[in-house]
């Protein structure tokens, strides 16, 4: 699509419309753009029903939109093999493959920073301390700590694919700990680092560097929509934390982001 009309993003289909980031969406980008919420059933606020397993479901749903947020997935590290396979990387598939077909000129795609995150198992919980210098930028190994990192990976390895052989814009967000309660000081804290085995004072304690307010994630997202001169981008989301072990640099040169929340020291 021409430049012109890359400026002009104005609907915005969103899959995974339930979950915390689409719930932030919901809240916070509903005055500025047309959002087409996808849903696998009918819920309490006005939806589109598509399901990421049926293709021509998601050609429906996209048509007549300028852009894709893609959030839906299973979205836990312990995530199983079978719900990885359907639901992140076959799913992921056909998300890309309809927004090509129904002529979408953007996909932004959540990923996460499991893409790198064997780096975070191998410093912690010494990480999080606020005199700690270690820093991950977009250009870092690739280390999925899991299989659902493994498949977030794979979705950024499709979005280029996209991106070189079809044009599509394409950002990946990276994105830090989004809380449903959007408190970095609330017990989710100790359950959402279940995986790295850590003290409730350590998960407390890593919240300082990788908690992303809902708002932000939200500001992180419309700043990669309206980004239309950049066609690929890698960029963390994460709050502007008195610790952050991800570089903000891409995200702030490339889209143009700047965190205003803090998780409290």
């Amino acid at each position: 699509m021409s430049d012109e009309v890359r400026r002009a993003v104005r609907t915005v289909a969103v899959t995974g419309a339930t979950g915390i980031v689409g719930t932030a969406i919901r809240k916070y980008l509903s005055n500025r753009y047309d959002l087409r919420l996808i849903t696998r059933r009918q819920e309490a606020f006005s939806s589109t029903i598509a399901n990421i397993q049926d293709v021509r479901s998601l050609v429906a749903a996209f048509e007549g939109t300028q852009a894709v947020v893609h959030l839906a997935a299973a979205a836990t590290v312990e995530a199983s093999w079978p719900e990885v396979l359907s639901v992140n990387i076959t799913g992921t598939y056909n998300v890309f493959e309809a927004a090509r077909s129904a002529n979408v000129d953007c996909v932004i795609f959540a990923s996460s920073n499991h893409v790198v995150g064997m780096n975070e198992v191998d410093n912690a919980p010494q990480l999080y301390e606020l005199d700690n210098e270690l820093v991950w930028d977009a250009k870092a190994e690739v280390r999925p700590d899991s299989l659902y990192g493994v498949s977030k990976v794979f979705g950024e390895a499709l979005g280029r694919y996209y991106v070189d052989n079809y044009g599509l814009r394409v950002i990946c967000l990276r994105i830090g700990s989004v809380l449903a309660g959007d408190d970095p000081r609330s017990d989710d804290v100790v359950k959402g680092s279940a995986w790295l085995k850590l003290t409730p004072e350590q998960a407390l304690a890593r919240l300082r560097a990788t908690w992303m307010s809902q708002r932000d994630c939200a500001e992180l997202i419309s700043k990669s929509l309206e980004a239309t001169g950049v066609n690929w981008a890698v960029v963390y989301g994460v709050s502007n934390n008195p610790r952050r072990v991800w570089d903000l640099r891409s995200a702030s040169d490339l889209v143009g982001f700047v965190p205003q929340d803090a998780a409290p020291i």
